[in-house]
């Protein structure tokens, strides 16, 4: 992997670049002041959030917040620096301007965007048409371009015999692998590159080929319960494999590294440990996690997965990733922001290690069809990045139309087996056919045949010499052009911003003023990822469940996700608090994977989640904050239920 992050250490540290970077050795002109620069810098930067909107305020009435200006006002004044981000407000405007006409805030896709909005715009005027550019001032409506790009078909092949020899491979996938290679800065010589159908399947694929017989252990570093984890977990397991996994720290959701450390390094006579699942950062609570533990691991002879799904868009440039390579790399793409969240997973392996891997022969990996005809095909579906939607006692009974669990503007939500079918971008069911999987969702449930007069890939590529096509991917060209340094400086100041006002809801009336909302997770931290883990509860203390607030939610025009926090461990001090806040569930009554862990009483909090992109803007976590303040009056859920059965839809069953 190369990196653009070349220069010192500290300088990377102090933009944003990377999370807690290795450190280097010093040089021999010590400068006594550069580590308490760095500490100064983030020790002020926790104490400027935390007083620049309204200290020692709190708001006990959603009809008092401060308006959308004045709280922009003061943002801005706290954090100059983020007027030199609005390159990323014009590239919403003109790119992704469907977010505007919708009113919708997206903060529930992990992952990259391939794609813009504009890019693959129908023109109103002739609706089989796609046009490779739009002016805003011809607006079509937001729906008018949910057409799928491409398919994708399965097929069954041996994953160690593709990473080895390969395949016949068509002008679109070359393309795309090149394009994306290329925006990880992931060079060719070092590593091999699969498309799954998605997260999971690349999860679950590298489970079936790793020789668990002989290296037996698998090691995994996640705050949160994840079907991918869950889905490698059960295979794993049935072929001989040790599983364990990291614990966090209540409250904060730190590693436990004297927990995790003797896990990595026990039984040092084996030269053979297993495989050591690491993610940098949550994707639930934005906690962030050290470089160091991957070069432990290889050091004490893991193979190391890198799972860089919940990283930030541009975080792979960063200075640590120079530095170690790890084994494995499993990353994912959605094709457009706010509106199509389906795509691809891909599984990268470190050509030395190709080797090592057992035959198997998996469908999880998959062709990208430049299909001019795509067809819908009841149960089956594709995407990228998600974890299954979970189960609850509250029950929204509504029309189809009118809610998504998922961002963006649906026609239908379809449900099967029980359980909403997309959140977050993917599902792990595979299609029952070998055919190509749809990934548009039509009004009803027959099979529709869409035609694609012109080819999409056709408008987007141009030839580039011996080279090929090159397809053009306009999401990553943005994130290219706005760069590592000003995404991560945008992302920072809103997610810490979104922390400080969130704290400051508090109920009216109550002793002390109980807070309206709990954080998991870091709080106000200059190093924290773009992601939250909430819980909102009511005057009397009790939480209101996390799906009730998501749908509540998605009726005004806000996607959020939920989970489930888990492996946390609490020490005597928290053990009275432990035995109020944690949640007991069995693992099999969720519809989880079905391990040897299978019947015993899974613990953990269950969450809503937001995780913030380089598109999310001052607005967006406004418009959240002001949501959420809305739970401060005791009745609100109870009138939203009335509003809406006045509206002559069906009510909200509680």
């Amino acid at each position: 992997m190369h990196s653009l992050c070349s220069g010192d250490a500290t300088q990377v540290c102090l933009h944003g670049c990377c999370p807690r970077p290795f450190p280097l050795p010093e040089p021999q002109k010590k400068v006594p002041s550069s580590r308490t620069t760095a500490a100064d810098c983030r020790r002020d930067f926790a104490a400027t959030t935390a007083a620049c909107f309204f200290p020692n305020t709190q708001f006990t009435n959603h009809e008092s917040l401060p308006s959308l200006q004045e709280s922009f006002t003061r943002f801005e004044e706290a954090y100059p620096q983020y007027s030199e981000t609005d390159q990323a407000d014009r590239i919403r405007a003109q790119e992704y301007y469907h977010l505007l006409l919708s009113n919708h805030i997206c903060l529930d896709y992990i992952g990259i965007g391939l794609f813009s909005h504009s890019q693959i715009q129908i023109k109103s005027s002739s609706p089989t048409t796609i046009a490779s550019t739009s002016s805003p001032s011809n607006f079509p409506s937001p729906q008018s371009s949910n057409i799928p790009l491409f398919g994708i078909s399965y097929k069954s092949v041996n994953l160690k015999s593709q990473l080895q020899y390969g395949g016949q491979e068509s002008a679109l996938e070359s393309a795309m692998k090149r394009k994306i290679m290329g925006f990880l800065n992931i060079s060719e010589n070092d590593y091999c590159m699969v498309f799954t159908a998605n997260r999971t399947s690349a999860f679950k694929l590298l489970a079936e080929s790793y020789p668990f017989q002989s290296s037996q252990k698998l090691l995994t570093v996640y705050d949160y319960e994840s079907e991918a984890v869950e889905a490698m977990v059960e295979t794993s397991e049935k072929r001989g494999a040790h599983v364990m996994s990291a614990e966090f720290s209540w409250p904060r959701l730190r590693v436990n590294s004297a927990k995790l450390r003797k896990m990595v390094v026990r039984n040092k006579k084996k030269k053979k440990r297993g495989l050591f699942v690491f993610p940098l950062q949550s994707r639930m609570t934005g906690a962030r996690y050290h470089y160091q533990w991957m070069n432990l691991a290889q050091e004490n002879g893991w193979h190391v997965l890198l799972d860089a799904c919940a990283l930030g868009p541009k975080d792979m440039d960063t200075f640590g990733l120079s530095l170690f390579h790890p084994d494995f790399l499993i990353c994912s793409f959605y094709k457009v922001f706010g509106e199509n969240p389906t795509g691809f997973g891909c599984l990268f392996v470190k050509k030395s290690t190709v080797p090592i891997l057992e035959a198997s022969t998996s469908t999880g990996i998959v062709n990208l069809d430049p299909a001019k005809k795509l067809f819908w095909l009841p149960g089956d579906s594709s995407g990228t990045d998600t974890e299954p939607e979970q189960t609850s006692k509250f029950e929204f009974q509504e029309e189809l139309h009118t809610s998504s669990s998922f961002s963006g503007p649906l026609s239908i939500q379809k449900t099967l087996s029980g359980r909403f079918e997309y959140e977050q971008g993917e599902t792990s069911e595979l299609p029952k056919t070998e055919g190509t999987a749809k990934n548009d969702r039509p009004e009803t449930s027959k099979n529709i045949e869409i035609e694609k007069p012109a080819d999409f890939v056709q408008q987007n590529a141009k030839v580039r010499g011996k080279e090929g096509l090159e397809i053009e991917c306009r999401g990553l060209d943005h994130v290219d052009s706005l760069g590592l340094v000003l995404i991560s400086r945008r992302a920072r100041y809103l997610i810490n911003w979104l922390v400080n006002a969130l704290t400051k809801l508090h109920h009216p009336n109550t002793e002390e003023g109980s807070p309206l909302v709990r954080i998991y997770g870091p709080k106000i931290k200059f190093e924290r990822g773009p992601a939250l883990a909430f819980n909102v509860f009511d005057w009397k203390g009790e939480k209101v469940e996390p799906i009730l607030l998501q749908k509540l939610a998605d009726r005004s025009n806000i996607s959020l996700g939920y989970g489930f926090l888990h492996h946390l461990w609490f020490s005597d001090k928290y053990e009275a608090e432990k035995q109020r806040i944690i949640e007991r569930r069995e693992t099999e009554a969720k519809g989880m994977a079905k391990n040897n862990r299978k019947g015993k009483d899974d613990l953990g909090i269950t969450v809503v989640t937001a995780a913030l992109g380089f598109l999310t803007n001052f607005d967006d976590i406004y418009r959240l904050w002001a949501f959420v303040a809305q739970f401060l009056d005791a009745d609100f859920v109870e009138k939203e239920r009335w509003r809406y059965t006045a509206l002559n839809q069906k009510t909200i069953e509680v």
